[in-house]
């Protein structure tokens, strides 16, 4: 005899879970590729979702001798 409704849902489950769990491993990579902006003085490396707010702090207390558009000349277009 073949199994009931109750197995059938189970093993649907199952399926689904394995098909959500998507690739294992770690977000570094991605992560790295995300870090788009770059102080253009010291050359640190910025997350590309990074406010104009943060590069302004950035610039102010690393680089105060420097304009913030020397820093970040994306910020100036």
């Amino acid at each position: 005899m073949g199994g009931g409704n109750g197995q059938k849902a189970k093993m649907a489950r199952e399926r689904n879970l394995e098909k959500q769990k998507g690739p294992k491993g770690s977000q570094l990579d991605s992560n790295k590729k995300a870090m788009s902006i770059q102080c253009k003085v010291c050359m640190q490396t910025f997350m590309c979702t990074t406010s104009e707010v943060k590069c302004k702090e950035h610039a102010e207390a690393k680089h105060p001798k420097s304009d913030l558009y020397a820093c970040f000349p994306h910020l100036g277009k």
